[in-house]
């Protein structure tokens, strides 16, 4: 077995470890209290929901992997589809949130 099969193979499990470490890091930013009502939290939580996504596509990796579960590879797509759209629609709500509170 080559090193990129053996990257293959172990990659997933090493992005579920780090997306552990990414939810404890969003439950600490969600669970401080809210002093100042300029903060704007709506961008962060559908980078949450885009973390629960990519979970979800990664744990549908690793059971294809294992042969729990026949679902093409092409899934994936539409899982990282859901993923990038997320990404721009947070941007763009932040974009729109500092030009109204700069023109204030």
């Amino acid at each position: 077995m080559s090193f990129g099969e053996s990257l293959t193979q172990v990659a997933p499990w090493y992005n579920l470890l780090f997306v552990v470490i990414a939810i404890w890091l969003f439950v600490k930013l969600f669970t401080v209290p809210l002093r100042d009502k300029r903060v704007y939290l709506m961008p962060w939580k559908l980078l949450f929901f885009a973390v629960l996504v990519f979970i979800a596509e990664e744990v549908i990796t690793i059971l294809r992997m294992v042969d729990v579960i026949n679902i093409p590879r092409h899934i994936n797509g539409f899982f990282e589809l859901i993923i990038i759209c997320t990404f721009i629609y947070a941007l763009l709500l932040q974009k729109e949130h500092v030009k109204l509170t700069k023109g204030k």
